[in-house]
């Protein structure tokens, strides 16, 4: 980030999004793609120098593109960072992460308990080549502590807010007790976004993020993305330009035309789901809702000092019932759309027992905090009334809210 973005808002970074690209002369007003995948200059000793350590210009799309590189810039300031580097998906962005820590053989990965479910698939797969994970209650510092200590771990893994009970750790003190052990920490933020908490700041040294979700906002790209310093960042793209995830030029510029909402999206998002959650916690149907604005939350304190009075779209809920009423309850739903995503204008449920968690068992998933009737909302851009209107009649007509004469 240079001098003159420090000074500006983040609402006017967000707006700017791709505005600057050159065409010879003139400077466009909205992002541009570039398709090319091959680039050449008037010498070839030029195209050499692109291909090079520092990356001087372009000179194939694996290695960089123009407008996946203004999509990485603009990410960059958003997050406060030195660079980000732009992939294929968020779990190509998480695994290069971790990757670029050279993490091997032998080596344990310390993360909290409550990881999205694709990260604790990757997780698994990494017992292949043997490196462990030890699941951690990152809400119990002496328990993170001991985990390192006992482990010699070198990664400390999190999640701004964990998926799908919107957790909310203390990232501050857990980088405090990860760096006098020697472990460094990365953190997702896919929930939270940049809008409302930039990890970097906290002293985290890697952000990751599923740019499908918020940042992108409208259901239509696969994206992910690393942020960092500029030491880590290259070591991050060095991977991506071996394995090859790199990002489209289309998607990026959809993602920078999401990007450029942002701000009046969350907004929207965060003021909709406090106000569905407190209707839920009102519901006769509901046992519990998870929900870090509402003062019910036992990270409520936390949340309220590190997003300020804005909590985010996504929240959870626990049905009075079991897996079959839940199913039933997802079914007759009309404006949620039941669905594997979320951060989009549409709002999204899923079943994290069947969805994003469906690799563990029950005895699993209640250690975690997941029953067989949570259900995982991310609240869009709808009106807040047709949305309450929305899950009561789903609550009638799955049978989990009984209706007497005198309410109808």
């Amino acid at each position: 980030m240079n001098q003159h973005e420090e000074s500006l808002h983040f609402e006017t970074l967000a707006a700017r999004a791709g505005v600057g690209m050159r065409i010879g002369d003139t400077i466009s007003t909205a992002p541009l793609i570039d398709p090319s995948t091959t680039f050449t200059y008037e010498t070839v000793n030029r195209i050499h120098e692109a291909l090079g350590p520092e990356g001087q210009g372009f000179a194939y799309a694996r290695n960089a593109n123009p407008t996946v590189v203004a999509l990485e810039q603009v990410v960059a300031s958003l997050e406060g960072a030195d660079e980000a580097v732009a992939f294929a998906s968020g779990m190509a962005a998480i695994a290069a992460a971790i990757q670029a820590f050279s993490i091997e053989a032998g080596d344990t990965i310390v993360a909290g308990s409550g990881l999205y479910g694709g990260t604790r698939g990757l997780f698994t797969q990494l017992l292949s080549y043997d490196i462990q994970t030890r699941y951690v209650d990152i809400f119990d510092l002496d328990a993170v502590a001991a985990a390192l200590t006992e482990t010699g771990s070198r990664l400390l893994y999190l999640e701004s807010m964990t998926n799908p009970l919107v957790e909310v750790p203390d990232v501050e003190a857990l980088v405090n007790v990860a760096r006098p052990r020697g472990a460094a920490v990365i953190l997702d933020n896919t929930f939270a976004t940049p809008f409302l908490f930039q990890p970097l700041r906290r002293g985290v040294d890697l952000v990751v993020h599923s740019a499908s979700k918020f940042l992108a906002g409208h259901g239509d790209v696969i994206a992910g993305l690393v942020v960092g310093d500029r030491s880590r960042a290259r070591a991050v793209r060095d991977i991506r330009t071996v394995t090859g995830a790199v990002l489209s030029p289309f998607e990026a510029w959809l993602t920078m035309r999401g990007i450029r909402t942002l701000p009046l999206r969350m907004q929207r998002h965060s003021e909709s789901a406090l106000r569905i959650a407190r209707w839920l916690e009102g519901q006769p149907w509901v046992e519990r809702v998870h929900y870090p604005g509402l003062p019910s939350h036992p990270q409520h304190a936390i949340a309220r000092r590190e997003l300020g009075d804005l909590y985010g779209g996504m929240l959870a809920f626990d049905l009075k019932g079991g897996r079959e009423d839940a199913l039933r309850f997802l079914d007759a739903l009309r404006v949620f759309v039941p669905g594997t995503s979320l951060g989009d204008v549409e709002s999204l449920v899923l079943y994290p027992p069947l969805a994003s968690h469906r690799q563990l068992d029950e005895e699993a998933l209640r250690r975690i905090g997941i029953g067989q009737g949570t259900i995982r909302m991310s609240v869009g851009l709808e009106a807040p009334s047709d949305l309450e209107s929305d899950l009561r009649q789903a609550a009638e007509r799955s049978g989990l809210l009984k209706v007497t004469a005198a309410q109808l």
